[in-house]
């Protein structure tokens, strides 16, 4: 297979090929999800270098256990399992209670500043702040919970099985993390 059809080829056909021992369709594979896994890690903690740590940590195990992979078509929820496992073990081996936590006056200055900057980049981009800094009050569980099903767009299913809770206690995560978002976000809807 061609460079260019490397690129064009779609995610199954890459995955299947990686697993037969095709270097060059695992590494675009792993191109293609790693900005993915880099967004996952952004919005569960604020420290840019535990993010790409996590964000490389992950990728690796992804390309040494792609032959696991009993269903090509399971791809995003097997990968997101691996990515959640990664940030809980780095949070127990580490004892990083700050991935965790998120400094309150951090979000009042991101309030205080949000429309202060001509443009709609800039007011995006405060937003965008904003949200980020509003998950990161939310509790761990419900955090990587709304992230999974917001960001991800897994099942409640899938969600369940990643993170061993019932399918109830995933519903009953997703709303309380979405009615905390919306409480925090109230000025601003």
């Amino acid at each position: 297979m061609s460079k260019t059809k490397y690129k064009k080829g779609d995610v199954e056909t890459l995955i299947s090929l990686s697993q037969e021992g095709d270097i060059k369709a695992l590494e675009e594979l792993i191109r293609r999800i790693q900005k993915n896994i880099y967004t996952m890690f952004s919005h569960l903690t604020v420290k840019k270098e535990d993010i790409s740590d996590l964000t490389q940590e992950t990728l690796l195990k992804i390309a040494r256990g792609i032959t696991t992979l009993k269903d090509p078509k399971s791809f995003k929820a097997w990968m997101s399992q691996i990515a959640t496992n990664t940030f809980y073990d780095y949070v127990k081996k580490n004892n990083k209670s700050n991935l965790l936590e998120y400094d309150e006056n951090k979000l009042n200055e991101i309030k205080d500043k949000l429309g202060c900057e001509p443009g709609q980049k800039c007011l995006f981009s405060e937003i965008e702040k904003l949200i980020k800094a509003a998950l990161m009050t939310l509790p761990q569980p419900l955090r990587i919970t709304l992230i999974l099903r917001e960001y991800e767009g897994l099942s409640y299913e899938d969600i369940s099985k990643i993170t061993n809770t019932t399918l109830g206690t995933v519903k009953s995560r997703i709303s309380r993390a979405r009615s905390k978002l919306q409480e925090e976000l109230k000025e601003f809807i």
